[in-house]
């Protein structure tokens, strides 16, 4: 059975019929998919199905899964590992989302899950969640150049994003869930019955602040996407369209948060058809969804009937089938992600995408000797864009600064592991060298200390050839001879500051890849 990856080298691409896996940990349920791929957007589905473990619970309050949850869990996975063989699918991604994020002992579980079943289970940020939804969601609406907001609230968890036909365009992942909120205001227990909990709940729903959103932001539509607000679209009376697509009038909403309201669990269960483990949270849920309407201006809310797991089959089915045009969007969503990481810190735009750009020809060109695959290219050109983020702060030690801010970010694309590559190599752009003194560099295992010192001395050279941070530099090449790299420049000038610039920052290159750094012009090139 193959996992999901990204290579420089892959395997020979399987072709159409293609049939794919996706399991779901989320904070209320464990969810798998299976389905066969007749084309890219075009699949039937072999099996669906959802197993109401509300890991959540004891995540949001004690900050672990209690051991008769992680055994039900993973007992879940022994059962959906069967399903994948029984349909005998062999490629598949299984992803775990804001509970297990957040749980102290989520390591313990992933490594639970590989012995008993084989499955590797990720845990993936809530900015990753972000851009697989988006994917889900793209593959049903026609997203034009204008935006849209795009909600997704799970149990633990609401991703908000900007997004329009061309990518995601800022993220903003809040810790609030359906679970969590119902956490908070227990009405059957803390607070005195159902009608409390909205008084309680619209309240704080009504205080809710989304980060950069908070702007005036004229938005072309409004997307919600989770489990939730597509049975609130079945409780309106909204049949899909032929592509699959709701539309809940915020009118409708707002008279089923009424109806909810007055009920009872039981009652809800009995009256609505819920199952018990929706019944409970399905009204904080569509709280938040009428709070977004209302905040961002809008009056109707359109349901894709897809989120996470659909984004997730998506995302591995172009991954397996046209590699080239996968990485090249998945390079675009790392960029734009990284952007809007960085200009939520308010950073030098220019500046750090610019040395992204010359740290992407450096890679290119120096591919023979640097012995780094695709993934590390993206981890370099996340880290190139915001390794002055850190200046939010302060200039003074901003390389740590900027370790800090990433590490204790979200990225789409990347899951923590990687997140926290991103963070080191941004932090030795400048001064100290990477060392096991540093707490951070030395928790890495080895391969992973190699891979971030070899990427943080391309990072330097790239840094060094924009030190006026006006861009002078438009391109540079690279040819490996005689013991030397020797670097040709264009650009506007003579570009002495920037050949001074590279000489003090080139000595990490030259320890590391045993070769001496030269700036030399065409003709000796030759």
């Amino acid at each position: 059975m193959t996992e999901a990856k990204r290579s420089t080298e892959p395997d020979p691409a399987p072709g159409f019929p293609l049939r794919i896996g996706v399991v779901d940990m989320g904070s209320n349920a464990i969810r798998i998919l299976a389905a066969e791929f007749l084309a890219p957007y075009a699949w039937t589905t072999l099996v669906s199905d959802r197993v109401p473990i509300r890991l959540g619970s004891s995540v949001f309050e004690t900050g672990e899964i209690d051991e008769e949850s992680v055994e039900a869990a993973v007992t879940v996975m022994e059962r959906f590992r069967d399903v994948l063989d029984q349909f005998d699918i062999r490629h598949y991604r299984a992803v775990a989302t804001s509970a297990v994020r957040e749980s102290d002992n989520r390591r313990q579980l992933v490594a639970l899950v590989r012995k008993r079943t084989g499955l590797k289970l990720e845990v993936i940020s809530g900015a990753e969640e972000a851009r697989l939804v988006y994917w889900a969601a793209k593959s049903r609406l026609s997203l034009g150049d204008e935006p849209w907001i795009l909600a997704d609230l799970g149990g633990g968890s609401l991703e908000i994003a900007l997004v329009d036909g061309n990518g995601i365009r800022t993220i903003e992942s809040l810790g609030i869930g359906s679970v969590r909120l119902l956490a908070e205001f227990d009405g059957e227990g803390k607070t005195g019955g159902p009608e409390r909990v909205r008084i309680l709940l619209d309240e704080y729903v009504a205080g809710l602040r989304f980060g950069d959103l908070e702007d005036d932001i004229e938005v072309e539509g409004y997307i919600a996407t989770g489990g939730n607000m597509d049975e609130l679209a079945r409780l309106a009376g909204a049949d899909p369209d032929e592509n699959g697509v709701s539309v809940v009038p915020l009118e409708a909403l707002e008279e089923i948060i009424e109806k909810l309201a007055g009920l009872t669990v039981e009652e809800r269960i009995e009256q609505f058809k819920l199952t018990e483990n929706r019944a409970d949270v399905i009204l904080p849920a569509a709280m938040v969804y009428a709070r977004l309407a209302k905040r961002f201006g809008q009056s109707r809310i359109h349901v894709p009937h897809a989120g996470v797991k659909e984004g997730v089959m998506i995302d591995l089915v172009e991954d397996l089938t046209a590699r080239a045009g996968y990485t090249q969007r998945h390079a675009r969503d790392v960029l734009s992600g990284a952007v809007a990481l960085g200009r939520r810190y308010r950073f030098e735009e220019s500046h750090g995408i610019h040395v992204a750009r010359l740290a992407k020809r450096l890679f290119e060109e120096l591919a023979d000797m640097h012995d780094l695959d695709a993934d590390d290219h993206e981890i370099l050109v996340a880290a190139a864009v915001l390794h002055d983020v850190g200046q939010r702060i302060g200039y003074a030690r901003h390389h740590k600064h900027s370790y800090y801010l990433i590490s204790q970010s979200e990225l789409p694309g990347f899951d923590a592991e990687e997140i926290g590559m991103v963070a080191n190599v941004a932090r030795y752009h400048r001064r100290a060298d990477p060392s096991p003194k540093h707490e951070p560099f030395n928790a890495l295992d080895d391969p992973d200390r190699d891979r971030v010192t070899r990427m943080s001395a391309i990072l330097r050279l790239a840094d060094a050839l924009d030190r006026e941070h006006l861009q002078k530099v438009t391109d540079v090449s690279a040819e490996t001879r005689d013991g030397r790299v020797m670097l040709s420049l264009e650009g506007d000038g003579d570009l002495e500051l920037e050949r001074w610039a590279l000489d003090r920052k080139k000595r990490l290159f030259e320890e590391t890849f045993g070769l001496k750094v030269t700036v030399t012009s065409d003709e000796e090139r030759e």
